[in-house]
């Protein structure tokens, strides 16, 4: 039997027991484990293998990529990846997405490869904001929303429809988008028609069930979260940070609908139903999609069956927003 992640603590689902591939060489829990921590060393180590990865990545066949550069004060640099289908129509829809990585590591391989699947299955553009990553907040958040604006700005060029723009992200990516969907309202800046947050990072108060649960599941867990919360907040007294923890906005009221999918075996879990539920509380129409056997990060692992049919439902969700209303 290859070698892989299995549980014995945690169950997981069967066709996350056993995954092979890279994995079968180097044990996941050697990355992710108790005594993990967080150093600039290790962030310097993970992102450099990240862009590395991303620099020999070609896009799937039928899959166009458009790279731009947002230039930000202070000499700072966002780029910006644009994938797209073949074919695709002038005036489409837009999906501006947002990746996680704890705030500090940058876009992956798989990140790329969701991208297109998102593009192909949906029919639309994909903008992956490649926001500075290890600044404290809020100036990835600032990053991201610099991203929207741009899209917004240059809808007409980009051959993007501005009835139908929506933002996605994962874990921190998450806190990100819906952060992205608070400024927008708040500013009234770009209209967003729909947000889509995977396992998202909604709270930095740390206080749920799932968080005092998972302090050494697969994928991340509380004692590398706590670690996330220090880095990016700094420790420097931001008052509630309802931009950067999006569950201690004052108020949820007229942001767009929302899809939310949480995972079983994730410490973010329980803050990412109470982001749902409150959603809903406040007449934000919201689907939670709460996804039995799995971790945070499962996802990067797309041709298991479990990943393609998790996707198959974003992908769904996404046309029904996107392009049947």
């Amino acid at each position: 039997m290859r070698k892989g992640i299995r549980s014995i603590k945690y169950s997981l689902d069967k066709d996350l027991k056993d995954l092979g591939g890279i994995w079968s060489r180097i044990d996941f829990r050697t990355f992710i484990s108790n005594n993990l921590i967080i150093t600039p060393g290790r962030i310097r180590m993970f992102n450099n293998w990240f862009q590395a990865g991303c620099l020999l990545q070609r896009p799937a066949k039928g899959i166009r990529r458009k790279k731009k550069v947002l230039r930000v004060s202070g000499n700072g640099r966002v780029p910006i990846v644009i994938y797209e289908p073949e074919g695709l129509e002038e005036s489409a829809p837009c999906l501006v997405y947002y990746h996680g990585g704890a705030f500090v590591l940058r876009d992956r391989p798989a990140t790329h490869r969701l991208a297109q699947v998102y593009a192909e299955a949906v029919g639309c553009r994909v903008v992956l904001v490649q926001y500075r990553v290890g600044l404290s907040y809020p100036e990835p958040l600032k990053d991201c929303y610099r991203g929207l604006c741009w899209v917004w700005e240059n809808a007409e060029r980009l051959g993007v429809d501005r009835e139908r723009i929506a933002v996605l992200g994962d874990s921190a990516g998450g806190a990100l988008a819906a952060g992205v969907t608070l400024l927008a309202r708040d500013r009234k800046g770009p209209k967003i028609c729909f947000q889509m947050l995977i396992s998202p990072v909604t709270d930095d108060r740390m206080t749920s069930w799932s968080m005092r649960q998972f302090v050494d599941s697969p994928g991340w867990n509380a004692r590398l979260n706590r670690q996330m919360w220090k880095l990016y907040l700094h420790e420097e007294g931001n008052g509630r940070p309802r931009y950067a923890a999006p569950l201690c906005a004052k108020s949820l009221r007229g942001l767009p609908p929302a899809y939310v999918e949480t995972l079983e075996i994730d410490c973010l879990r329980d803050e990412g139903n109470a982001y749902a539920d409150r959603l809903a509380k406040e007449g934000v129409p919201v689907e939670l999609n709460e996804i039995r056997g799995t971790f945070n990060g499962y996802d990067v692992y797309d041709k298991n069956r479990l990943v393609k049919l998790s996707l198959k439902r974003r992908c769904l969700v996404l046309v029904k927003e996107l392009r049947e209303k």
